[in-house]
């Protein structure tokens, strides 16, 4: 299980002797709604992330019944001002925009519901694993406010009617939706889902770790631009890590025909 020095901590972290860390959203009596201190320790642990070469896979999961509610409505309407409504919705931003900034993968593993920037959350990840009974929703329109911020993120993740439909009705889609629809990766039974997040964490892990940050990085830089600039960016990517050492060596591997020999944990 996770720790921490404070059982009462919003955001719970373990590692594992592999470098893969888990963060565990814990406001389990608020289904684990991003409350600002949520938010907060959400950033504190992408900026210390973002510096740990040594950290290979992160999984963030939720703990009590569900994987994230969204927003802190409460908090919300305690402070209605304009300024602080634009400072929130940017915090959120940024941590939305870190994680996907992240060099390690990030695996959003789902249980319950994940709404309005729950929803996001999940969009924000690099890859989506849910339980069957995982339910998902950005349901905000509701109750008079349109989701707007998560729209960004299922904007480029679902196709766009499906991603409208969503967004336009707040209407619930179950865990095969999600999958249909390209919102999660894989799907599990509640039993199982732990096992199914490791299946997809070890084949991670198998790979050079080099060439995963550098792909990551080139994935979503090259997803923004132009057709162009894409393939500029990609072909320099390209370059770098073909002059890799796991590069040239898993090369070598597939002319004579045998496993590759490389130290996949490395970030050289």
């Amino acid at each position: 299980m996770p720790h921490s020095s404070n059982p009462t901590d919003v955001l719970l972290r373990e590692r594992d002797a592999r470098g893969v860390v888990t963060l565990t959203l814990n406001r389990p009596q608020a289904f684990n709604a991003l409350s600002e201190a949520l938010l907060d320790a959400l950033q504190a642990q992408i900026d210390a992330l973002m510096q740990d070469d040594t950290a290979r896979v992160v999984i963030l999961r939720g703990a009590g019944r569900a994987f994230c509610a969204g927003h802190d409505l409460k908090e919300m309407r305690a402070q209605p001002s304009q300024a602080y409504y634009q400072s929130l919705f940017a915090r959120c931003g940024r941590v939305m925009t870190g994680l996907m900034r992240l060099p390690q993968p990030v695996i959003a593993q789902v249980h319950g519901i994940a709404t309005a920037a729950g929803c996001q959350l999940v969009a924000s990840c690099d890859l989506a694993v849910a339980s069957l009974e995982a339910r998902f929703a950005v349901s905000g329109v509701n109750y008079g406010l349109f989701c707007s911020t998560p729209g960004v993120a299922l904007a480029r993740n679902l196709p766009r009617k499906q991603a409208m439909e969503m967004l336009l009705t707040g209407d619930f889609i179950d865990a095969q939706t999600a999958l249909q629809r390209a919102l999660v990766n894989r799907v599990a039974p509640a039993d199982a889902l732990d096992a199914e997040v490791e299946r997809l964490v070890g084949s991670i892990l198998s790979k050079p770790a080099a060439a995963v940050r550098m792909g990551k990085e080139l994935f979503y830089r090259q997803i923004e631009t132009g057709i162009d600039a894409a393939y500029q960016l990609a072909a320099q990517t390209m370059t770098c890590n073909m002059l890799d050492e796991c590069a040239l060596e898993g090369v070598q591997a597939f002319i004579e025909k045998r496993e590759p020999s490389w130290r996949v944990g490395s970030a050289a």
